[in-house]
């Protein structure tokens, strides 16, 4: 039996569900220092009010769905730095409370404008290594391990009313069926799976993209799959390869088309000029997706682009 889907009900509506953009960024941009392991999570310590009001505008920009400040959040993270496992728990279940803090808001200024989703993130184990290994699932831990690491932020995710599971920025196919595998300890819910990729047609770690579809199929409470935090350049050709060999929605939530250098930590434009979500948004729906955002470096005002063309087809 397939568990309740909520994308369907914003789906049956518009042509695509608009996600939010980047969290990180935009905390930065309003004076944050995320330069740590905890990198956006930390501000759930020193600073929850001003998440809730990035979750916020992103709402006011158009975005139906808002993704949890919980990606790097884990309870080995928060235990290096001296922070109590039923803390940590705390701290993951506020991350669900502030972006419905928003909701609310925005639903009690905006009646006409729901539904409004919240999508619990569940970033990798490589997240929580802080070195750049979700780019390159250079990772390996058993089953056991990897759900051991992710089952308490999920169960708090679930507790504190997330709609769905965001699992997100996935590099190892290993991990996918270790997550895949815990879902089933969850009956009620429902999460998108979306990669990081080595290429078009392969995982980050190279596991094909034709057998991670062929082994997701197995498990339907995995309702979207798809790919973020990639490169614009590098998205329609892995959604077209995708489409091809699944029918379930699309999810795509990309960089902004700057460049990052690890090195100077500092990202870059393109010599000739730096494309934009909307740019791509054409492609992505023929290419079958229905679930469209932003990651790193996207803003609030890129969001309110996308619903602008949103609105404009409907």
């Amino acid at each position: 039996m397939r568990p309740n889907n909520p994308l369907f009900s914003v789906l049956r509506e518009q042509p695509f569900l608009l996600l939010d953009g980047a969290m990180a960024t935009e905390l930065e941009n309003r004076g944050c220092q995320l330069a740590d392991s905890l990198w956006s999570a930390k501000i759930l310590q020193e600073n929850p009010q001003l998440i809730e009001q990035v979750h916020y505008d992103y709402f006011q920009a158009g975005a139906r769905c808002a993704i949890t400040a919980s990606y790097q959040a884990s309870l080995p993270g928060f235990a290096a730095r001296n922070i109590s496992a039923g803390e940590a728990q705390a701290l993951i279940r506020l991350s669900v409370t502030l972006a419905a803090n928003a909701r609310h808001r925005y639903l009690s200024e905006h009646p006409q404008a729901g539904p409004l989703l919240i999508a619990g993130s569940v970033g990798p184990y490589g997240a929580y290594l802080a070195d750049g290994s979700e780019y390159r699932g250079d990772y390996q831990r058993s089953l056991r391990q990897y759900q051991d690491f992710h089952r308490p932020r999920i169960a708090a995710l679930i507790e504190a009313g997330a709609d769905l599971l965001a699992c997100e920025t996935l590099p190892s196919f290993d991990e996918i069926r270790a997550l895949a595998e815990l879902l089933n300890e969850y009956p009620r819910t429902t999460a998108w799976f979306s990669f990081t990729l080595k290429d078009a047609q392969h995982l980050s770690d190279g596991t094909p993209l034709s057998e991670v579809v062929a082994f997701i199929e197995g498990y339907p409470r995995i309702v979207a799959i798809g790919i973020n935090c990639i490169a614009l350049e590098d998205t329609t050709e892995a959604l077209r390869h995708l489409h091809s060999l699944t029918p379930l929605p699309l999810v795509v939530y990309p960089n902004s088309g700057e460049h990052y250098d690890p090195v100077s930590k500092t990202w870059h434009h393109q010599p000739h000029g730096c494309a934009t979500l909307s740019d791509y948004l054409p492609a992505w729906l023929a290419a079958g997706a229905r679930v469209i955002g932003g990651c790193c470096r996207t803003t609030p005002a890129d969001i309110a682009v996308l619903h602008r063309l949103q609105t404009a087809s409907a």
